[in-house]
């Protein structure tokens, strides 16, 4: 956690390209004889790096590039690129790279079609990547270049020379840059070759528009960068750890989980384990345990046929691999033949196995359901994460699976799902609607509440879900769970620190009117901005202990987007006559070098001072940081400052000497 803490702090405020050893077994070997230490899984690595909103490399050369592009004014707001060049060859090159690295070429529109018809020759390509034939001219580049910068389903252009006879490198560059200075689409070069276009490139640089020597180069710089301005929409995202309207049984689930453990078991039988995901309202099929044939007959008769039969046992994890599933079976004689295989079966191949009886469920016949696959892992070194892909038996033989570190919101859920190639089949396929995209987004949310509140889980298998126009469910579940170490912190076993919306609170003014206290979220910026200027210059004094008229852009980002495990900012807002939020308050602590005392401030808006609310934003402060375990809160404060003193004092502060100012006083709480 303080690695991804230190990592998410300073991304928000630099830009960070990473290199990192071990991709491969080989690598990864070497890396952790050198370190002495496990280095983890590369995949989880990589979305820790994501979630962190940091860009990573594969090689020196793409780390020294990427630098450049993020120290230049490129600035992607997504992946889809137009390939504008006057070679066939090199066009298709960069497209091929594109394709590799499943960056997608716009789609051009209308409108930017008639403009390069009605500016290019009739061979043009008619298509992306936008071949203007090999003779084309300096202002056939600036016109192409022009029509597509001002297509809206163009994130980014790469305009591409190849030196032929009736090339101008200079003039078509002078041109480029003409364009690049009215739009504001990020736009990159390759001007192939050295000493003809090497004064252009130069030129190029000069004007803050990356140029490189090779296609490929190109879109591996556009990719990390993209990927880049991607991440940081990651980091912005500060998921709750539950939603609002959707409240797990969570107790219910911990007090299986802890009769489980009272048992010495730590692999939940199917029934367990869809008992707890019921709790955080993930759809499961109905599962009961028969221990004879007639039972499975009297079962599957209450259920009714067809029906799947599966082996239940505390010793086997993957049922198929021992025979002891069998599905769509449809009739009672079925049904008794399929008990004395499966059991037959099992005995078989894992004797010592111990089978209490098997589980008996609807075949969950869905002509139109795609078979997905969720689960839960933990990482030795970011704890637990979240595996997503295709399902069913072949999960292993096909590989595709994407992972992401809990907690989600619905947009990290989205990107997730976006990450596989299974959810190419999730739209309309061969005459099959799309999929209940909202449904299965949802799933992934409540899996992840299951992670941010229960510390136990270990595993999770959810495989397969079954996901169709109407929703999805989980045909089969498996959970693992162990002890959890004794923490105060709820949320110790997580890499990244949820949202703590456990701490909003309400509080009733003598008006009625009601004030929210709640910690500040990223999307709080503007509302934070209004505050700090609506301020008068004696309290922003007071607050900052210099004159300022409003917050940098630097200072915003430390104020808004915050670390909930370092440091805590509570706001109070109410709504005002529109109904939109407005702050009126702010208290925030960090946690000192120490590690065991915080540093506080606080700002009240001029008019609402003297109403209580400094009182009742300090009060909520220190209660957060009593309950993290810290010792003492401390503050300085200007000596002439007099209302924060007679408020210190009231809050049981004592207030002393400043060590290096004598215009300041600190004033001290223990905890």
């Amino acid at each position: 956690r303080r690695f991804m803490s230190a990592l998410r702090s300073a991304a928000r405020i630099k830009p960070i390209v990473l290199l990192k050893a071990g991709r491969h077994a080989g690598g990864l070997a070497a890396v952790e004889t050198h370190s002495g230490m496990a280095a983890g899984s590369d995949i989880v690595f990589e979305a820790a790096v994501r979630r962190a909103g940091v860009v990573r490399v594969k090689n020196i050369g793409q780390l020294f590039y990427a630098a450049k592009a993020l120290a230049s004014k490129f600035r992607p707001q997504g992946k889809r690129l137009a390939i504008i060049t006057n070679g066939g060859g090199p066009g298709a090159m960069a497209a091929d790279r594109a394709g590799d690295l499943e960056i997608p070429l716009a789609e051009l529109s209308a409108s930017t079609m008639q403009k390069l018809n009605a500016a290019m020759p009739p061979t043009w390509s008619q298509s992306n990547p936008v071949d203007i034939e090999g003779d084309a001219t300096p202002k056939r580049y600036h016109d192409a270049t022009q029509a597509v910068a001002e297509d809206d389903a163009v994130d980014g252009v790469l305009v591409m020379l190849s030196p032929q006879a009736m090339t101008q490198p200079m003039e078509v560059a002078k041109a480029v840059i003409e364009v690049d200075l009215q739009t504001a689409k990020p736009i990159l070069t390759c001007w192939m070759g050295e000493e003809q276009v090497h004064e252009a490139r130069s030129l190029l640089e000069e004007a803050g528009i990356p140029s490189f020597r090779m296609p490929e180069t190109a879109i591996e710089l556009y990719y990390h960068i993209s990927t880049y301005y991607w991440n940081q929409k990651l980091l912005l995202q500060t998921p709750a750890p539950s939603s609002k309207h959707s409240r797990p049984e969570t107790e219910g689930a911990k007090m299986l989980i802890e009769a489980v453990l009272h048992e010495r078991r730590k692999l939940l039988s199917e029934m367990e384990s869809k008992a707890i995901l019921r709790a955080f309202r993930i759809p499961v099929a109905q599962t009961m345990v028969a221990h004879t044939p007639t039972e499975a007959l009297l079962l599957a008769e209450q259920i009714g046929f067809p029906i799947a039969m599966k082996i239940d046992s505390p010793d086997i994890l993957h049922k198929s691999e021992v025979g002891g599933v069998r599905l769509n079976i449809t009739n009672a004689p079925a049904a008794r033949n399929a008990y004395h295989d499966i059991i037959e079966t099992v005995k078989k191949r894992h004797p010592t196995a111990r089978i209490n009886g098997l589980s008996i469920e609807p075949f969950l016949a869905r002509p139109n359901g795609r078979e997905l696959m969720i689960g839960v892992s933990r990482d030795p070194i970011f704890g637990p994460i979240i595996t997503f892909g295709a399902g069913g038996t072949e999960v292993e033989v096909f590989s595709d699976r994407a992972v992401a570190l809990p907690p989600l919101n619905r947009f990290l859920a989205r990107d997730l799902i976006q990450s596989t190639r299974a959810s190419k089949l999730l739209g309309e396929f061969r005459n099959m609607p799309a999929v209940n995209h909202e449904a299965l987004e949802e799933i992934l949310l409540h899996v992840s509440q299951m992670i941010c509140e229960l510390p136990w889980l270990q595993e999770l298998d959810l495989n397969p879900l079954i996901v169709d126009e109407t929703g999805g469910i989980a045909a089969d579940a498996r959970i693992v769970i162990d002890y959890a170490a004794p923490s105060g912190d709820r949320y110790a076993h997580m890499a990244i620190h949820p949202y703590p919306v456990h701490l909003i609170q309400e509080w009733e003014l003598p008006d009625g009117r009601t004030v929210t206290i709640r910690p500040i979220r990223p999307e709080d910026a503007e509302r934070e901005q209004q505050f700090v200027i609506s301020m008068s210059e004696e309290s922003k004094y007071y607050r900052f202990m210099d004159t300022i008229r409003e917050l940098t852009q630097t200072m915003l980002v430390r104020f808004t987007q915050i670390d909930y495990d370092r440091e805590m900012a509570l706001v109070a807002t109410l709504p005002d006559a529109e109904g939109k939020e407005v702050q009126i308050g702010v208290s925030r602590y960090v946690t000192n070098p120490d590690g065991e005392s915080v540093e506080f401030a606080l700002a009240v808006a001029d008019d609402w001072q003297r109403h209580g609310v400094g009182r009742k934003l300090m009060s909520a402060l220190i209660d957060c940081a009593r309950v993290k375990g810290y010792r003492s809160i401390v503050g300085d404060v200007l000596s002439m400052n007099t209302k924060m003193f007679t408020l210190m004092t009231r809050l049981g502060f004592t207030i002393h000497p400043h060590p290096a100012d004598p215009a300041v006083k600190r004033v001290i709480k223990p905890l």
